[in-house]
């Protein structure tokens, strides 16, 4: 089992990656930092004073601004693929009040970082509703509904996966290519090191010299905790070939 695309996007959105905002009316793209609540739906901080704040002023007549964010893959490794790059597109308003400080919350979920204590004065936060959201890979573009996009969630071990891949890397690197011997079988060739690219709840991605091979979890896991708990008997060779 793999991930299926909108799950794929609900992951690179999630805020762990830099992203861009497209904005209507306003040249050029622009960094902006954010998170997604549990609906998808992204949160922006912006600084009360920054040229991104002038650009989100509604035009007069309207409540929100029109835009497009962009969010492009970072590899854990440089030998590990990119997921793609999604864009979200939809309006953002700004927040205030009691919406502002429950929104700070979400957004601490993900990042609680020291400058939501700011929120109301030299930052702001921007709640953006989804109308569209574009998934792209290997230059295959998909559409993806916004409401199979909110009911996906994002990878449990995204924000970790480097650290998961050095681990098994340091300490587990033996145990891991025998593993990988068992499963794959004859396709195995003598002389290639198996080596762990990517890793998601639902397995990982093994590369072998020039081929790469995904294997799958006995199920899909939830938290380091869980990974921990399923990996040991693989890596100790109890589990089924």
């Amino acid at each position: 089992m793999q991930p299926s695309p909108a799950e794929i996007a609900r992951t690179l959105a999630a805020g762990h990656l830099p992203a861009v905002a497209h904005i209507a009316c306003h040249p050029g793209p622009l960094p902006v930092r954010h998170v997604t609540d549990a609906q998808g739906r992204p949160l922006l901080l912006v600084p009360t004073g920054s040229t991104l704040v002038t650009a989100l002023r509604p035009q007069p007549g309207n409540d929100d601004t029109a835009l497009v964010l962009d969010i492009r893959d970072v590899p854990p490794m440089s030998t590990s693929p990119a997921l793609g790059r999604v864009w979200v597109s939809g309006w953002a308003a700004r927040l205030t009040g009691d919406e502002a400080r429950a929104a700070a919350l979400d957004y601490a979920d993900t990042d609680a970082c020291g400058d939501l204590l700011d929120v109301g004065g030299t930052q702001a936060l921007y709640r953006m509703d989804v109308a569209e959201v574009r998934f792209e890979r290997t230059e295959k573009l998909v559409e993806i509904d916004p409401d199979d996009y909110a009911e996906a969630s994002p990878d449990p071990l995204r924000a970790i996966e480097f650290d998961l891949i050095a681990d098994l890397a340091d300490h587990h690197m033996t145990e891991m290519g025998d593993y990988v011997r068992r499963q794959l079988g004859k396709a195995a060739r003598p002389g290639d090191e198996p080596k762990v690219v990517r890793l998601d709840r639902y397995g990982f991605l093994v590369r072998m010299g020039s081929r790469s091979a995904r294997l799958a979890f006995p199920r899909p896991v939830t938290d380091r905790h869980d990974l921990a708990h399923l990996l040991h008997p693989i890596l100790c060779g109890r589990c089924s070939a």
